[in-house]
């Protein structure tokens, strides 16, 4: 059996390994505690690290232990109140009865805390965005925007414990052993090939096949002296990433901003866009994003402007549509562009308008989108416009509808408008 021995120094990240599969062992925790933090964040703090907490039963080592049912006698030690010969009854169900587990403080005063850690941005975001993607992505035109994927890539001679290429690292250490003892093994024989011809000579020349087996000695401890494997025979599965030629993609970012949208109806619309944003960003390349503020009138803003604007006024819905129709007619050509959209809405706007948004949807942008979500955020009852898009979502498999009631359900509409897609 063959033993590795790492004699590399430990580095600042030696623990990265053990990190990581701490994270895949417990993802599911991780998670739900991730989707539960992005509920409870600021809208300025979205994109930063985490501290998790996963329960302490949930990390304990697995044990076994004895089973319900079964027979089994045990002898105690008396005490002042059993006498010897007294049989004890079995605790009900067939369990201990220290009732150990059920959320009381322990007898003896002692417990132990949740296990609590912190996670970087990166893995954050790698773990929230995770099994999402666009809608329908179509590669219609291979410039631009680039996707990567992880493809092997030969070996390194750095890396992790866990990359390690055990055959090509036996090649080098065999390669090396040779090189190093080739010429002490055919001296080596040279030497055993004479002694034991002058053992077979006569007269007998002791003082000679002293001096032999001192040599054969001598040679015997330098070859085993070579190391069966050393660090730089060690050498490692490379990994790279490739781009993949993918879609060129334009989102568009629609917000009511109207006086009807209060402060904290405002504040979940624009967490909502800035989880899309950071989805965009980190998950695809070149993909451009369009903002759209509309209340009585629409306009095309910047990233700053369209978060931190304080503009208001009445709503008419079909202005922002209207806009974002003549930007698509004038910059993205949709045999060349997938055309994303996202509404984020309270539904409130002028009754005579909301046939005038189905219409727009219905004749100019869905049929040149890949795909348009619509977020009303409301506790009220919907009101014309939901009962609008409803008739649009039945008949247009490319667009979707949540609703968002509190700032708990962004995360869960979020992933429930943009999972990843089952092939058939």
């Amino acid at each position: 059996m063959a033993h590795f021995i790492d004699r590399r120094l430990n580095g600042k990240n030696k623990s990265t390994v053990n990190r990581q599969r701490f994270l895949r062992r417990h993802k599911r925790q991780i998670k739900e505690s991730i989707a539960d933090a992005v509920n409870n964040r600021s809208i300025t703090d979205v994109e930063s690290g985490e501290d998790i907490s996963i329960p302490s039963r949930d990390i304990r080592e697995p044990t076994f232990h004895q089973g319900k049912g079964g027979q089994r006698d045990a002898v105690h030690p008396g005490n002042d109140q059993f006498s010897p010969g007294d049989r004890i009854a079995r605790p009900p169900g067939g369990e201990g009865g220290g009732g150990a587990g059920d959320g009381q403080a322990s007898p003896d005063g002692e417990g132990q805390d949740d296990f609590v850690f912190q996670i970087s941005k990166d893995e954050y975001l790698d773990l929230l965005f995770e099994d999402l993607e666009l809608p329908n992505l179509k590669k219609n035109q291979m410039q631009k925007m680039v996707e990567y994927k992880t493809h092997r890539a030969g070996y390194t001679s750095n890396g992790v414990p866990s990359n390690i290429a055990i055959v090509r690292s036996l090649q080098n250490s065999l390669a090396r052993r040779t090189a190093m003892s080739a010429s002490k093994r055919r001296e080596l024989a040279e030497l055993e090939e004479a002694l034991e011809s002058l053992r077979h000579s006569e007269p007998a020349q002791p003082l000679e096949m002293k001096r032999l087996e001192e040599e054969i000695a001598a040679l015997k401890s330098k070859i085993a002296a070579v190391p069966f494997i050393d660090t730089f025979d060690l050498r490692y599965k490379n990994y790279e990433k490739r781009p993949q030629p993918s879609s060129q993609a334009v989102m568009f970012c629609l917000m009511d901003v109207s006086g009807s949208m209060d402060q904290a109806t405002k504040d979940i619309a624009k967490r909502f866009y800035i989880l899309l944003y950071l989805f965009l960003t980190r998950t695809y390349k070149n993909v451009e994003v369009v903002f759209i503020r509309h209340h009585t009138q629409a306009k095309e803003v910047d990233e700053h402007e369209f978060f931190y604007s304080q503009e208001t006024g009445g709503t008419i819905v079909s202005s922002a549509l209207r806009l974002m129709d003549e930007i698509i007619k004038d910059r993205y050509n949709p045999t060349e562009w997938n055309v994303y959209a996202a509404q984020a809405s309270d539904g409130d706007n002028w009754a005579d308008d909301s046939p005038g948004c189905r219409e727009l949807l219905q004749k100019s942008l869905l049929p040149v989108s890949r795909y348009y979500a619509y977020i009303e955020i409301t506790r009220r009852a919907h009101q014309t416009l939901w009962r609008e898009y409803e008739a649009l979502a039945e008949s247009h498999d490319n667009f979707a509808m949540q609703n968002i009631r509190s700032a708990e359900d962004i995360f869960p509409v979020f992933r429930e408008l943009f999972k990843r897609q089952v092939e058939a």
